[in-house]
């Protein structure tokens, strides 16, 4: 069923990943208890604490939890991987390669994108109201202070994302500890919750949920808006696959993390039934007084562990689009000698930044903006269905029957808790919604720009035809090594053609070199190379790198000693092209597309940088286009 080529962990390896995936995979999922019970019985929602209601919404809470979570990600999910790695993009690359019409691709393509880019949106809402929610616990323990609550979190989250360049290396270390005693502390204090009022337990029977529905009718579908909030890192477990692998995610999340949360949540309820008026915040009001403090410090900890999760996922979703060809060339710098997953992206981390301390400014209170949260999740969690069901037809042979069924039974639920989230649309649901369409106008618009400029500067005349026609010229040749980068590995690069017109002179030796983004993470080191000797001292090399792999061209060229090239770096010299793009070609995309296209273009870090290439062994050669 899978393409994995992770070796299955055990013993001490399993142990160690199981705990390590503590402090990545489940930050944000685990510290929604802060927050989720008091939005169900937020003073909007016009639900009362009664012990029908605490029950019916324990019992939802628990069902969702097995259903989404246990079963959807957990279960199936996990299953449909691309070579050991997860999230919504190594499904788009299945979906690309694997089956269906050309038209039905393309449609869910463009629906992956659409997910990709609203997880975005999720990074942006994850941080404010992970820490805000954290935080909010000093209204429980000093009211006094509550006006210090915002402030403060503007304080956390810029020190975070300032801290974000030094990379997650070395304090990654310390996440999953702190995640370990956060779990532990919400176990106690929910086991303490259930031991003085016991009845909740009786949410373990489904018929609760059910009888909650036809009570409340309307008010319960709106609930679900709510309770969506406990499913919020489903997606990021499924992305954070390729780290740890699915088994040791399944027994951190069998093992601590259900087992945890279910208790922490039976506490708070068992609380709301002994005390309605601890609605306000059911979290806090269940820590014993003298031990507040603390569990507000372990709440942040927590929840700043839950933010490291959602940017660094963020990084790794740029590089993923940039290498698949939806986004312009970012800085990616590695920030670990031994873990390639661990990078740094300022471009992306400034703009996070940026917006999530807006978003705290802005809203002011967790309250506030879990009415923002909830759309950009669950509309990512259908698309997720949609797309797991072309890889279970295609790519698995799964009948027809059981594609239907399953897809039936996914979408049922992820569009119950979709269509609940959207009533919030006017109160902050639009805000995620508005990011996931701006960064899915600039994905397309890269990938549509980048088509219009590789037709414009598409060479009818082959490398082949090139080298025969070359060697009845008397062109002369210098000593030395020419490396020209070329997108299209068939055609003749315009830049060899423009350094021939003005220097006259060429390299004894010259490489054409194409890099091409393969469908798959990683590309194993022998099927990188690609080489074929065209003769008269000329080369096509062709090097394949994974989504999940940044190009280092430098370390590539050693490689070609096996095929006869022996290279000395300072002899090698780098030939790039310089476009200036003008939006004065065919109109067969919109001018302010172009345009869009064009300032993307310009902001892009420049190919020199993003392939690693020495500053001073690199010509660049200018060229306008129009497209």
């Amino acid at each position: 069923m899978t393409n994995n080529h992770r070796q299955a962990p055990t013993g001490k390896a399993l142990a160690g990943l199981t705990f390590a995936a503590l402090g990545v995979v489940y930050g944000d999922i685990g510290t929604s208890p802060l927050y989720a019970l008091k939005e169900c019985f937020a003073e909007g929602h016009g639900l009362e604490p009664t012990p029908e209601n605490v029950i019916g919404v324990l019992s939802l809470i628990l069902w969702s939890l097995m259903f989404v979570v246990t079963y959807k990600y957990v279960t199936v999910m996990l299953k449909a991987d691309n070579r050991g790695e997860g999230g919504i993009l190594a499904l788009l690359a299945l979906v690309r390669t694997h089956g269906g019409s050309d038209g039905l691709r393309r449609g869910l393509v463009m629906l992956a994108l659409f997910g990709a880019a609203l997880l975005y949106g999720d990074g942006v809402i994850t941080p404010p109201v992970s820490v805000l929610g954290a935080l909010e616990g000093v209204q429980v323990a000093a009211p006094a202070f509550e006006r210090f609550i915002v402030p403060a979190a503007v304080a956390i989250l810029f020190g975070l994302f300032l801290l974000q360049r030094h990379g997650t290396d070395r304090v990654g270390k310390l996440f999953a500890p702190i995640m370990v005693i956060w779990f532990g502390s919400i176990s106690v204090w929910g086991v303490m919750g259930i031991v003085d009022n016991p009845v909740v337990l009786k949410a373990f029977n489904p018929w609760y949920a059910v009888d909650f529905f036809i009570r409340d009718g309307w008010v319960g579908f709106l609930i679900l808006g709510a309770v969506v909030l406990v499913l919020t890192g489903g997606e990021a477990l499924y992305a954070d696959m390729g780290h740890f692998g699915p088994r040791p995610i399944r027994i951190a999340w069998l093992g601590l993390v259900l087992p945890a949360l279910m208790i922490n949540y039976f506490g708070q309820g068992a609380l709301l039934l002994s005390r309605p008026e601890a609605v306000s915040n059911p979290f806090f009001e269940l820590v014993p007084r003298g031990l507040l403090y603390p569990m507000i410090v372990v709440a942040t900890l927590a929840a700043i562990t839950a933010s490291q999760a959602l940017i660094s996922g963020c990084f790794s979703l740029t590089r993923q689009a940039v290498q698949l060809g939806y986004s312009p060339r970012v800085t990616i710098r590695h920030t670990s000698a031994v873990e390639s997953g661990q990078i740094y992206v300022p471009e992306v981390n400034w703009a996070l930044m940026i917006m999530c301390l807006l978003c705290v400014v802005g809203f002011q209170s967790s309250a506030r903006l879990t009415a923002a949260y909830g759309i950009a999740v669950t509309g990512t969690m259908a698309i997720t269905t949609v797309l797991f069901a072309h890889v279970a037809r295609f790519r698995w042979g799964w009948p027809v029957w059981r594609v239907a069924a399953t897809t039936t039974l996914f979408l049922v639920v992820d569009l119950a808790f979709f269509s609940a989230n959207m009533v919030k649309f006017a109160h902050g649901g639009w805000f995620p919604l508005v990011i996931g369409v701006v960064i899915f106008t600039l994905l397309t618009t890269w990938k549509a720009g980048r088509r219009l400029v590789s037709e414009a500067t598409r060479s009818p005349l082959t490398l082949e035809d090139f080298v025969a026609s070359f060697t009845k010229s008397a062109t002369h040749r210098i000593a030395g090594t020419a490396v020209f980068m070329n997108s299209d590995p068939i055609g003749v690069p315009h830049m060899l053609l423009h350094h021939l017109k003005h220097n006259g002179v060429l390299k004894e030796q010259v490489i054409f070199l194409s890099i091409q983004a393969e469908e798959v993470p990683t590309v194993d080191s022998d099927d990188r190379i690609e080489h074929e000797e065209l003769g008269a001292g000329f080369h096509r090399v062709v090097a394949r790198y994974g989504f999940m792999e940044t190009p280092d061209i430098p370390a590539l060229l050693p490689g070609l000693a096996r095929f006869g090239l022996v290279l000395s770096p300072m002899q090698v010299s780098y030939f790039l092209g310089r476009e200036t793009l003008l939006p004065t070609g065919p109109r067969n995309l919109a001018g302010w597309r172009k345009r869009l296209f064009i300032v993307m273009s310009r902001n892009a870090q420049s190919a020199a940088s993003f392939f690693n290439l020495p500053p001073n062994r690199v010509v660049e050669m200018g060229a306008q286009i129009q497209i």
